[in-house]
């Protein structure tokens, strides 16, 4: 008998006490999977799952800072020792969308920041929890992009946001060809414009957006790798 298949799926999910973050947890948690709620402030991470608890699911609030590798080595080491592996790794977490800027005068020290978060923010949570994915026999890692990071539609304007989710999508192509073989699936989904904080009114409802990263980090063992999709659909690097 095969224990593991037995056990709930565990999930991470990074920037998840609001927006796009939360709505995957929500979608997550009434799949049945165990899902650790990552919070820069811990005590809005609380008031997230507060929430969630008022509609039947039980989520993990984390402190969870992707710029700061001791909140990183902190939970991984608290997933290894409560749970010994990883299932899914949501990396969401994402900020400035900076279209006040331009390429040719932006501010060098934005555009640091903006990398910060949204490439080396979810290359340390891989490099971190990639030996507890490992562990899995359904391991998943979904890098949440953005169409602003395509080059072949690239254009000019929000030159941090861009050129951090361009970063992110390489890194998704690099880490799905060495984790090839090892059952651990690495795609990156762009939700679409969807109504949010960051995303501002017009957009879509955030259910949707979300739908399309839920379904990247449920895929069967079959399922596509080293991809760029929304709505399920490949799109154009």
């Amino acid at each position: 008998m095969n224990l593991e298949k037995q056990l709930p799926s565990l999930a991470i999910v990074t920037g998840a006490n609001r927006g796009i973050g939360l709505e995957v947890t929500r979608q997550l948690a009434h799949q049945n999977i165990t899902v650790i709620l990552g919070a820069r402030d811990l005590e809005k991470g609380k008031a997230a799952a507060e929430t969630l608890a008022t509609e039947g699911f039980e989520v993990l609030p984390r402190w969870l800072d992707v710029t700061n590798q001791q909140s990183i080595d902190r939970l991984a080491t608290e997933v290894k020792q409560k749970f010994g592996r990883l299932d899914i790794l949501v990396n969401n977490a994402g900020i400035l969308y900076d279209t006040w800027q331009q390429a040719i005068d932006a501010n060098l020290d934005t555009v640091r920041t903006a990398l910060e978060t949204n490439v080396f923010g979810p290359w340390r949570m891989c490099q971190a929890f990639i030996p507890l994915l490992r562990q899995s026999q359904r391991g998943r890692i979904v890098n949440v992009s953005s169409g602003a990071g395509a080059l072949t539609s690239m254009s000019g304007g929000i030159p941090a946001y861009g050129v951090s989710k361009a970063a992110l999508n390489a890194l998704t192509r690099k880490l799905a060809d060495e984790l090839k073989g090892t059952g651990i699936l690495v795609n990156a989904v762009c939700p679409g414009w969807v109504a949010t904080e960051m995303g501002g009114a017009g957009g879509r409802p955030i259910e949707q957006g979300a739908a399309g990263i839920v379904w990247a980090a449920t895929l069967p063992e079959n399922g596509p790798t080293g991809g760029f999709f929304r709505d399920q659909k490949p799109l154009a690097w």
